[in-house]
């Protein structure tokens, strides 16, 4: 909706509809993640691209839980991939850290920067795509992009069969996939709670 595709997400109007791989609500749920796995972690970045809609609205999210987490939340913008690096290392100066990388285009197309990057800092890390736990990223909580393709698969249908996309809802994910990898867990001295590895759907060892 604030890209300007749909009126609306329950009344879309116009000729679009569909589902999205993101919503903002869930951003919370980093934060949550990252104090379970890393108790001590004082100050948390949160890597987004500030130009895009996503990256602001997960921010505000994480910005409103962040006090009962006893965090400080800081933004780390960036509009380019030759500016993650410098970034993460001037945050990374002080002590306590960790990192919230946002659903973002960058993230995207840069996984092993972004994750090297956290691993030379020894940065505890979690990521907006299941993908990175793969690529070494510590702990990944996720939209399950399997799930909402199949759901747009009866949206194809309805509309083929007359239904107008005007009418139908743009969808939230309601699926969410939990990924953690052990040997950067281990590589970063993080003791991951049994409670958390029982809820997860993928574990890198």
């Amino acid at each position: 909706m604030g890209a300007g595709f749909v009126a609306s997400l329950g009344r879309p109007g116009g000729n679009a509809s569909g589902f999205t791989l993101f919503e903002y609500g869930f951003s919370g749920k980093w934060l949550e993640l990252l104090k379970e796995i890393a108790p001590g972690v004082k100050r948390v970045a949160m890597l987004r691209d500030s130009d895009s809609p996503a990256g602001i609205g997960q921010f505000a999210v994480i910005q409103t839980v962040a006090p009962s987490f006893g965090v400080e939340l800081v933004p780390l913008d960036v509009h380019e991939t030759a500016e993650i690096e410098p970034a993460v290392e001037a945050f990374a100066r002080s002590s306590n850290g960790g990192l919230i990388v946002a659903a973002s285009i960058i993230a995207a197309v840069r996984p092993e920067m972004i994750v090297m990057q956290a691993a030379k800092h020894r940065l505890p890390a979690v990521y907006s795509d299941p993908a990175f736990a793969i690529r070494g990223g510590l702990i990944c909580y996720g939209p399950d992009r399997i799930d909402a393709y199949r759901r747009a698969a009866d949206y194809v249908d309805r509309i083929l069969k007359g239904e107008k996309p005007a009418d139908l809802p743009v969808q939230a994910p309601t699926k969410y996939e939990l990924a953690i990898n052990l040997k950067t867990a281990k590589a970063l001295g993080l003791d991951v709670p049994p409670s958390l590895l029982a809820t997860a759907n993928e574990v890198a060892e």
